[in-house]
């Protein structure tokens, strides 16, 4: 089969992925969390830092098209704005998409197909007092040519006002990008069939998806 559309070595790349990643996630009470808050008075949840997301409640009325016209309920708003970048890059007349394989705690197999950089601005500017994101140049003007940018709304039922854009950059055929095994290059043969499987590409790569 030809290597460019088939997508099992790609899977079992992701299974290797999701096997060698050495994490352990459980649920715990929010009162156990380092560096989160509940307000006292509101009930919010937030960071001790005032960045990241809190989750908040709202009350809506006037909905006379919804189930019911007013109810309330609890929202995560995170007013910084997510970038989720993919980069493009045309080898010997094949061009290419990079993407990653990230892990999120809320994931069922610990790691899906994800977008080669999937940031908030908290991240970039190391709020959380971590690493800045590899290929964060990439993204923020340094290197590379812009394809694409567009910001787009994220599931108003669970998120309050959340924005993410997602950015494609293209880079010359002659540069090496510093990646490491858990990225990997894709045709847009083997994204199609990869956005057809279950649990393999995560949401905000979906969403860059769009753009290609």
């Amino acid at each position: 089969m030809n290597e460019d559309i088939d997508i099992q070595p790609i899977l079992t790349w992701l299974k290797e992925r999701q096997a060698s990643y050495p994490v352990t996630v459980e649920e715990v009470g929010i009162n156990e969390l380092r560096g989160w808050r509940v307000d006292s008075s509101s009930g919010n949840i937030t960071h001790e830092s005032g960045k990241f997301f809190s989750i908040i409640g709202v009350k809506v009325t006037g909905a006379a098209d919804r189930e019911v016209p007013s109810w309330s309920q609890p929202m995560l708003k995170q007013e910084e704005v997510g970038i989720s970048g993919v980069l493009v890059q045309t080898k010997g007349g094949i061009t290419r998409y990079l993407f990653y394989a990230k892990f999120e705690p809320g994931n069922i197999d610990k790691v899906q197909i994800s977008p080669a950089l999937q940031v908030s601005e908290g991240n970039l500017s190391q709020a959380h007092k971590g690493k800045r994101p590899r290929l964060a140049e990439y993204f923020d003007g340094t290197k590379g040519r812009l394809i694409a940018s567009v910001a787009g709304v994220e599931d108003g039922g669970r998120f309050y006002h959340k924005v993410n854009r997602s950015i494609l950059v293209e880079v010359d055929e002659s540069e090496e990008v510093p990646i490491t095994e858990d990225y990997i290059w894709l045709t847009l043969p083997q994204i199609k069939k990869l956005l057809r499987v279950d649990r393999v590409v995560n949401s905000l790569a979906r969403n860059v998806c769009a753009l290609l």
